[in-house]
């Protein structure tokens, strides 16, 4: 456990990427809430006749943490795309419309001559973008294509083996479902992010698993990997898990179907999320 150990409460540091050309800063880590409490320890006190301490005068107008970044959105496919050319349009309008921290490109059903097709079509106008390019499932399919990461599922191939065939620059999630234990061997095998869900009813695929949001507070609380929230996310219900401590809130159908298209629907997320920071 001593990798573990050593991504508990880490007052600071940030984790970045490159994405094509741009470097991508995922998000700073989160600072422990202890960490000014040490620091209030390690000064002596000096207290007047009121009780007020009187040292550092200037410290005390300001906080020694600084906030918490803001949550973020993270993109998911729709899991088949009938026409490539539409939909790297409607993409295109999406990314220009708000903040997108990374698209996972999720295709079910597809070969692979047809995955790496659409890497090919969607990837640069993601990574142009700033968004980081994550393939869902295959570390194989998204080292040969150029991704910048890659999720794996509970049942696909072992973290290790896909930081093997990524490399140590390569971004690598993992889905958790409600498993905090599930979480923590992630963190401790490298995850660089975890992914909790599904919060919600969605149609977007099969779901069994239905966390509270109490596990996004527990886990900002008390590890540093970064968490996503996912599964049947709207765009009222976006704030609440980035109250409740997502890093990220991953989103598919209420983008692409949005009645008023995706631009639109990026738009009103961001504004749900910046209305939490």
């Amino acid at each position: 456990m001593a990798r573990a150990t050593s991504r508990l409460r880490r007052p600071l540091q940030l984790q970045t990427y490159t994405a094509g050309s741009t470097r991508l800063v995922m998000r700073m880590v989160r600072y422990s809430r202890d960490v000014k409490a040490n620091a209030r320890r390690s000064q002596e006190w000096r207290l007047d006749a009121d009780l007020r301490a009187t040292h550092l005068p200037d410290m005390a107008k300001q906080s020694l943490i600084p906030e918490r970044p803001p949550c973020r959105l993270y993109l998911i496919t729709p899991p088949a795309i009938p026409d490539t050319a539409t939909f790297v349009a409607t993409l295109a309008e999406a990314l220009d419309a708000g903040d997108v921290a990374a698209l996972q490109i999720r295709l079910k059903d597809v070969d692979d001559a047809a995955v790496l097709a659409a890497v090919d079509a969607i990837r640069p106008v993601a990574q142009g973008r700033g968004a980081a390019v994550i393939l869902n499932d295959r570390p194989d399919l998204a080292k040969r294509s150029g991704c910048d990461g890659v999720h794996l599922g509970q049942s696909d191939m072992p973290l290790a083996e896909a930081r093997r065939i990524m490399g140590p620059d390569a971004m690598i999630g993992v889905t958790c479902h409600d498993s905090r234990e599930l979480a923590m061997d992630a963190a401790e095998a490298g995850a660089d992010y975890v992914a909790f869900g599904a919060f919600y009813p969605t149609t977007t695929k099969a779901t069994t698993h239905r966390p509270d949001p109490e596990i996004l507070t527990i886990w900002q609380e008390t590890v540093e990997v970064p968490c996503v929230a996912i599964g049947g996310i709207t765009i009222e219900t976006a704030g609440p898990l980035a109250r409740a401590g997502a890093d990220f809130v991953a989103v598919s159908g209420a983008v692409w179907d949005h009645a008023d298209g995706a631009a639109a629907a990026v738009r009103a997320f961001n504004a749900a999320l910046l209305a939490e920071a």
